[in-house]
């Protein structure tokens, strides 16, 4: 058994589909605390909580929703029944230290409950504990939930039936977690009505996934023990409502069944009573001559009240047929889907491109179909497999909204956003936005504070879609306030990669935003006092100064981009030459647009000067470059006399290719190469376009969508993605892995932060 796997979804929001109330006998009160929990309601009160480092007891469960931002750091000590704290070894003590520092570690955790099950002596006070932290951060590793209720159930059946309560409250869609409370209600209980309504609570959720064939086995078999025919051919007609894995095996098994038992033996209750009632209520209407026997136009009644018994049975087999087929064709239409899925359960491992792909192409057909069941149970079921890419739950929450189920939308983003990628700040800049748009403003700010003090602090986007809500709420103050902050708090730290960026787009909110451009212009002017020059600094100065209005500032501009790219022995330069070169092309292209004659001839004399020299040596090294591979081909296809003769006529006819290579060089005299200004760089159109990057979120998810920590191509057009910007902090495990031939959906921490997201 894979202990850290999981085949279902977490968490399940009871407003979508009825769930049997159904318990069993002995389960105390704790237990139906579990079972009748809610979840969080909307507002700020959730992410406070969080931000002061743990979730809400609103959240979750009575009991499992107990996690802390960081379980692992908040594990309190075990304490014995007379309360002193219990001792500990040292391999216990240094495992403790790893997953406070890291509660992500998870084979830090695996170590340390093997090292507490190995030296605990069956002290319960220790095992619930590790196990109760650890549960806090991996709830979806229902292996682990199974070995927890199984050192419960060594002191108490109560106990254990609490801890698969919680579970099944954790991992709600989870056809594993729900088999094995099954099989151990019937190993601990003796009424077959407590193990049906268990069966049944399971089989509400799990019963129509595509691998919930061995809940079904296990629920056939026991019946099969109970010798309760009629409920078997019941299950029998229930599995064909749905398209599961082995349907053929099922159908198979039940045609068996109807022609070893006797019809009376298979028929329900009802269905038994359904067919004595139209046979009365034939007889009564021939014994008052309303119906004649023998017309030749019997009614539909008449004529199964004179069916035989075994016509009977035919058609009882007959319309099972029916259903049996309409599934087949609609496993047809989904086996793709699901032979795609390589790993349908939970792992810290990250997925590969492919798999993350098909389960958006499963989501696009599934949604296209409208059955909103079969929608949220998919989306579930998704969730397990990628519950540590944000881009699977914004979805999720986007399509529940969309359908108008704010319920679960809401249910969807506290579990993302508090338990399975609460360290990933693009969920919660989401978070933030679709607070904002339902009007949650308080929620919102909550958001984006918790990214500026604990998930990232520092990281741009966050910093400039705050400042941009508060002033689309018109408070103009508060959003300088947020670039004021953040700058500050910038100029602290030694070598700050953001500061420069941060002057440059506080600059430009001032002067697009707010029109104060001298305002503005003062920002720029402090901003050399502050940062080392750069190229995307130079770059955003330059484009800032593009679109604000006359007169424009040349010669303060031409002064800054001379000290970046004329050679300095006093302060060298260790920014490449193509860095420099682009910076100068740049500011011939501003200076081309608005300065005058002299001003250019100014800046193109020292572009040449500095620029002439290496672009000619490079040229010339390629040239000699080319020359060198130009011989080698040349020899390679030069016949040698001592070779058969079939390759000598192969040669011979193609007359020009030996000499093809060479025909351009071998003729001409040395000359040097024409020169010609550098290519222009374009402008980009969208930095004047505020408005460019914050489209909508897209209608359709027919790939995976990019996260955050990926450079955009058209993230707001003003600046660079080679900008060194720091990287937001991501979950290790949480990043797709790419194929060598597949571009990878996710790229790993040192990629530079976009600017700006893609999603909305």
């Amino acid at each position: 058994m894979d202990l850290n796997a999981t085949t279902q979804g977490p968490y399940v929001n009871k407003t979508y589909e009825g769930k049997p109330t159904v318990g069993m006998a002995n389960i105390n009160q704790d237990v139906a605390n579990f079972e009748n929990a809610g979840v969080v309601s909307s507002g700020a009160s959730a992410y406070d909580s969080f931000v002061n480092g743990s979730i809400t007891s609103e959240a979750v469960s009575a009991e499992n929703g107990n996690s802390s931002h960081d379980a692992g750091a908040n594990a309190v000590e075990p304490l014995s029944e007379d309360g002193s704290v219990l001792a500990m070894s040292a391999e216990e003590d240094r495992l403790w230290s790893i997953v406070r520092t890291n509660s992500l570690d998870f084979d830090a955790w695996v170590a340390l409950i093997e090292e507490t099950e190995k030296v605990t002596e069956g002290n319960l006070v220790k095992i619930r504990r590790v196990y109760d932290a650890f549960l806090a951060e991996f709830p979806l590793c229902y292996g682990y939930w199974k070995k927890y209720a199984e050192h419960e159930a060594t002191s108490s059946t109560e106990k254990a039936v609490g801890v698969y309560e919680r579970a099944v409250l954790g991992v709600t869609y989870s056809v594993d977690i729900w088999l094995h409370y099954c099989r151990f209600a019937i190993s601990k209980y003796e009424d077959p009505e407590v193990i049906r309504r268990l069966f049944e609570r399971g089989l509400a959720y799990v019963g129509t996934d595509y691998l919930s064939y061995s809940l079904w086995d296990e629920y056939i078999e026991y019946e099969y023990r109970q010798q309760d025919w009629c409920r078997i051919a019941m299950i029998y007609t229930r599995i064909f409502e749905s398209p599961i894995l082995y349907l053929d095996k099922y159908y198979n098994s039940f045609k068996e069944l109807a022609a070893n038992r006797p019809l009376a033996e298979l028929r329900t209750a009802e269905e038994a009573a359904s067919a004595a009632s139209i046979v009365s209520e034939v007889v009564d209407q021939v014994n008052e001559g309303e119906v004649r026997p023998d017309t030749s136009g019997q009614s539909p009644k008449l004529v199964s009240a004179g069916l035989t018994e075994a016509e009977e049975l035919e058609k009882y087999i007959a319309i099972r047929e029916e259903m049996y087929k309409k599934a087949k064709e609609f496993d047809s239409k989904i086996v793709g889907f699901e032979t795609a899925i390589g790993r349908p359960y939970f792992h810290v491992k990250p997925l590969n491109v492919g798999e993350l792909e098909n389960w958006h192409n499963y989501l696009n057909f599934i949604e296209r179909e409208g059955d909103f069941s079969k929608v949220v149970k998919l989306y579930e079921r998704c969730l397990i497999a990628c519950a540590n890419y944000p881009e699977h739950w914004i979805r999720y929450v986007k399509s529940m909204e969309a359908h108008g189920s704010l319920d679960l939308a809401e249910n969807a983003l506290i579990r993302a956003t508090q338990v399975f990628v609460k360290r990933q700040p693009e969920i919660h800049l989401f978070a933030a936005w679709f607070k904002e748009h339902n009007d949650d403003i308080l929620a919102a700010r909550a958001a984006y504070q918790l990214v500026h003090t604990e998930i990232s602090p520092g990281l741009l986007e966050a910093i400039i879609k705050h400042a941009n809500m508060e002033r689309r709420l018109g408070n103009l103050d508060d959003a300088l306030a947020v670039y004021e902050q953040a700058i500050a708090i910038e100029k602290g730290k030694e070598h700050s990669q953001a500061l420069p960026v941060l002057f440059a787009q506080y600059a430009r909110f001032l002067y697009l935003a707010t029109g104060k451009v001298e305002k503005a212009r003062e920002v720029l002017d402090e901003a050399p006092e502050h940062v080392q020059l750069s190229k995307p600094f130079l770059e955003s100065l330059i484009l800032m100064e593009t679109v604000m209005p006359l007169p424009k500032r040349i010669d303060h501009l031409d002064a800054l981009v001379e000290k970046f790219i004329v050679p300095n022995t006093d302060s060298p330069n260790t920014t490449s030459i193509a860095e420099r070169e682009d910076v100068s092309t740049i500011f011939l292209e501003f200076l081309d647009l608005v300065g005058d004659a002299q001003a250019i001839k100014k800046a193109h004399d020292r572009h040449l000067k500095i620029f002439l020299h290496n672009r000619l040596a490079s040229q010339l090294k390629k040239r000699q470059a080319e020359d060198v591979l130009a011989s080698d081909k040349s020899k390679l296809m030069k016949p040698d006399a001592s070779a058969p003769s079939s390759v000598q006529s192969l040669m011979g006819a193609y007359p020009g290719v030996q000499n093809q290579w060479t025909a351009g060089y071998g003729v001409q005299p040395q000359t040097w190469p024409h020169v010609t200004q550098a290519p222009a760089q374009q402008w980009n159109p969208a930095y004047a376009q505020q408005t460019a990057a914050y489209g909508g979120y897209p209608a359709s998810y027919a790939t995976p969508q990019v996260s955050t920590s990926v450079a955009p191509t058209a993230s707001y057009g003003a600046y660079p993605p080679t900008y060194p910007v720091q990287a937001a902090p991501q979950q290790s495990y949480a990043q797709p892995v790419a194929t060598a031939t597949t571009a990878p959906s996710q790229q790993a921490a040192s990629v530079p932060q976009a600017y700006y997201g893609t999603y909305y």
